[in-house]
C-alpha cells in the first residue's frame, strides 16, 4: 500500500470544467453574481447546490463546522439556513453571530465563500419554514427536543412516533425551537479554479450601503 502522503499527492485536483468567466464584467452586487453561479451549477446537474458549510465557533473560541442547506438568498443578499435553537450551530450563533458559509461546486471548479453576521428571522417567519419541511423532519425535531443526545435508540424511535401522532393530530403544530437565520455578508470570495494554478479570485467588501471588488491573486 502507498504512503499516504505520496497517495494523497498522486490524486487529481481541480478536475471540474470551469464556464467562461470574465471578473472584470462582474456584476456591482454580489447577489447577483451568486445566482448566476448557482443558476449554472443547476443546470450542469451539480448535486446538491444549494449545500454549504457553515462555520461557526464555541463559547472557547473553538472554530466548529458542518455541511447544511441554504434555504434562500433574500432579496437584500442575506443567506438563510435553519436549524433547532438547542443545536450545536444554533447555541453558537446566538453567542457569536460571526460566522461563514462555504460553498463548493467540484464539477465547475468553483467555490464561493461568505463571511458575514447572523440574526434570527421573525418567530413567523421560522415557523413558515418550519412547517414546509416534510412531517417526518418536523417529528424529528420535536422528538430530538424531548430527548436530547442521550436518549437510547429505543426512546428515540418512541419519542419519533408520539411526535408523528401529535403531528397528524395537528398539521400545523410548530416548534419553538426552530429558528431560521439570516446571514448578512461582510465579504463575499468567488473562485475558479484553473488547470495551472493560476486561479480566478474576485472578493467582495461591504462599503456603506454598497460593494467594493477586488481581484486576489494569491
Amino acid at each position: 500500500m502507498p504512503d499516504l502522503r505520496d497517495l494523497l499527492r498522486s490524486l487529481p485536483a481541480i478536475v471540474g470544467d470551469p464556464p467562461p468567466w470574465d471578473p472584470q464584467r462582474a456584476p456591482e452586487d454580489p447577489r447577483a453574481l451568486f445566482i448566476d453561479w448557482l443558476h449554472e451549477a443547476i443546470e450542469r446537474g451539480v448535486a446538491e447546490p444549494h449545500a454549504a458549510t457553515l462555520s461557526t465557533v464555541d463559547t472557547h473560541g473553538r472554530p466548529d463546522a458542518r455541511v447544511l442547506i441554504v434555504k434562500n438568498v433574500t432579496a437584500s443578499g442575506e443567506f438563510e439556513i435553519a436549524t433547532m435553537s438547542t443545536s450545536a450551530k444554533g447555541r453558537q450563533l446566538a453567542a457569536h453571530p460571526a460566522c461563514a458559509l462555504t460553498f463548493y461546486w467540484s464539477p465547475l471548479a468553483r467555490s464561493v465563500r461568505v463571511r458575514g453576521v447572523a440574526r434570527p428571522a421573525s418567530p413567523q417567519d421560522s415557523a413558515r419554514d418550519f412547517l414546509a419541511r416534510h412531517p417526518d423532519s418536523r417529528a424529528l425535531v420535536f422528538a430530538s427536543a424531548a430527548g436530547g443526545e442521550s436518549a437510547s435508540d429505543e426512546e428515540h424511535r418512541r419519542l419519533v412516533g408520539e411526535a408523528k401522532a401529535r403531528i397528524e393530530r395537528d398539521p400545523d403544530l410548530v416548534s419553538p425551537d426552530w429558528v431560521v437565520w439570516r446571514i448578512r455578508p461582510d465579504s463575499v470570495e468567488f473562485w475558479q479554479g484553473s488547470e495551472d494554478r493560476d486561479h480566478l479570485r474576485l472578493r467582495y467588501l461591504r462599503s456603506g450601503n454598497g460593494w467594493s471588488r477586488e481581484r486576489l491573486r494569491a
